[in-house]
């Protein structure tokens, strides 16, 4: 027990923050105008794919750790060929790298995107310091065209003043306006500030798709102890629920002692899950990616 508490500490000592550039602010943008900020982009594939028959659609959530060279492109395969996971009609990624040295410069939201035939957005936080390597950012991808995205600058700083982005954006499935959001929280504060941290999702839904059906993915960093519950209370008192319950979905190896956490989530609104899991067999990034397959309620 005490080493396991002891591997523990040790992995979240370990997460260390880096630094990115600085943002020049963050506004919304529609089908006609482009998010404001240097840590903001969008496009989509040169040969798109064509979008399913309406109905059902399925959802991925993915925290890919900064993937790239040949597990990006191990993924990519994933994506398309995977009976879990691939063929998603919406992949929310987080740990998504643009310009690292780490990852090669890799551009990987634009990567798969083009490689998926997807539409896409991707965002990172503002900067600790100037003149730094840019940040880590979430990605969303779709096969549908993306409007409405807000790049969410989430509140409470984390270690040496990191933070923490989400992106939202919305999707228009026949007659159905769908709301979608990938998040990643901060992993060393208090659980009550990330709360507040995904409180902010909220906010932002409200004024951008007070009344749409909703899917909001994402590493929330739930690891701290009562987590689940707070986070549970905070969603349901919102009107959404999530399929999963208490399984973990990361996975990393302290002194051979296994840190099993459930950090990564998918909540809904006004949507059902009909099937849904978390792929195992896939273990490219400490975290599994979670899926569901919806349909609407109404």
């Amino acid at each position: 027990m005490c080493l396991a508490v002891l591997a523990m500490l040790l992995l979240f000592a370990s997460i260390t923050p880096s630094q990115n550039k600085v943002s020049t602010g963050q506004n919304d943008r529609d089908a006609h105008v482009t998010e404001n900020s240097t840590l903001f982009e969008s496009g989509e594939a040169a040969k798109l794919r064509p979008p399913p028959l309406a109905g059902e659609f399925r959802v991925v959530s993915y925290n890919i750790r900064w993937r790239s060279g040949d597990d990006l492109k191990k993924l990519i395969q994933l994506f398309r060929e995977d009976a879990e996971i691939g063929n998603a009609t919406v992949l929310a990624l987080q740990e998504v790298d643009r310009n690292k040295k780490r990852s090669g410069k890799t551009n990987a939201a634009k990567l798969l995107a083009e490689e998926l035939g997807l539409y896409y957005a991707w965002a990172a936080p503002p900067a600790a310091k100037q003149n730094e390597e840019e940040e880590t950012g979430v990605a969303l991808l779709s096969v549908y065209p993306l409007s409405k995205i807000h790049r969410i600058v989430l509140p409470n700083e984390g270690p040496n003043h990191r933070r923490r982005v989400a992106l939202g954006a919305s999707i228009q499935m026949g007659n159905l306006e769908v709301r979608i959001y990938s998040a990643h929280a901060e992993t060393r504060i208090s659980m009550d500030k990330k709360l507040e941290q995904m409180n902010a999702l909220l906010v932002d839904l409200k004024q951008h798709a007070p009344n749409s059906p909703v899917v909001i993915m994402g590493d929330l960093n739930t690891w701290q102890r009562n987590a689940g519950r707070k986070t549970m209370k905070l969603f349901t008192n919102a009107g959404f629920s999530t399929p999963f319950g208490s399984q973990t979905t990361f996975l990393r190896k302290i002194f051979f002692v296994p840190i099993n956490l459930r950090l990564d989530w998918i909540w809904l609104r006004g949507l059902e899950a009909i099937n849904f899991g978390i792929d195992r067999k896939i273990t490219i990034s400490d975290h599994f990616p979670l899926w569901a397959t919806l349909k609407t309620t109404k």
